[in-house]
């Protein structure tokens, strides 16, 4: 684990830090930088925990968990954040299953084109996540009315502004405080998640 900000390490940690440690910890039983940060301010990693997962891993999503990691890999891109993109693509990667395919999203993203991969409702909802973060005090009604054109329902446009809103927080968390990937378990995904890409 590497960040600018001094953290906190397992054996150093006592009392409610370890408790919420304990919370944020991986299913290899690593706790990764994104939420170490945190540690000298526990309350906020405890809040962090908590949207992170009512965002990205809610069974109420009806987005497919894929996508979702497209959106958060996307805004991780349009900021920058390179600790965000190395985790959320490689599981995009991992679900979707198909090399040729995720090498071709990929550069679709990183060139903000993602209409070279993308169409339909996939691609209003990856141009409303690009304007969310770079440009959001210019959204107006017509660009939530485009996404009603494209067919995309009230809950499936809430969760791609919850999944971009909370990768805007987080990538400014770790870009803000120099966190790295370094010892970081990188790609974890939901084994049981069926993909449809």
């Amino acid at each position: 684990m590497s960040a600018w900000i001094e953290m906190v390490a397992d054996d150093q940690a006592s009392g409610r830090l370890k408790e919420l440690l304990d919370r944020a910890r991986t299913p290899h039983g690593t706790i990764d930088t994104v939420m170490r940060v945190h540690s000298l301010r526990p309350e906020t990693m405890d809040g962090h925990v908590t949207l992170y997962r009512s965002v990205l891993h809610s069974k109420d999503n009806v987005l497919p968990f894929w996508f979702l990691e497209v959106v958060a890999s996307y805004t991780s891109i349009l900021n920058d954040c390179t600790y965000s993109l190395t985790h959320h693509f490689m599981n995009v990667r991992n679900l979707i299953k198909d090399q040729p395919r995720s090498d071709r999203i990929f550069l679709a993203l990183k060139a903000h084109r993602p209409e070279d991969e993308f169409s339909g409702k996939e691609l209003a909802l990856l141009r409303y996540a690009h304007k969310l973060t770079t440009d959001v005090g210019k959204l107006v009604k017509s660009d939530f009315e485009a996404l009603k054109i494209a067919d995309c329902n009230d809950g499936e446009i809430l969760e791609v502004n919850q999944v971009c809103a909370y990768f805007n927080y987080s990538n400014r968390l770790l870009n803000g405080l120099g966190a790295t990937t370094e010892n970081d378990i990188i790609g974890f995904y939901k084994e049981d998640e069926e993909v449809s890409a």
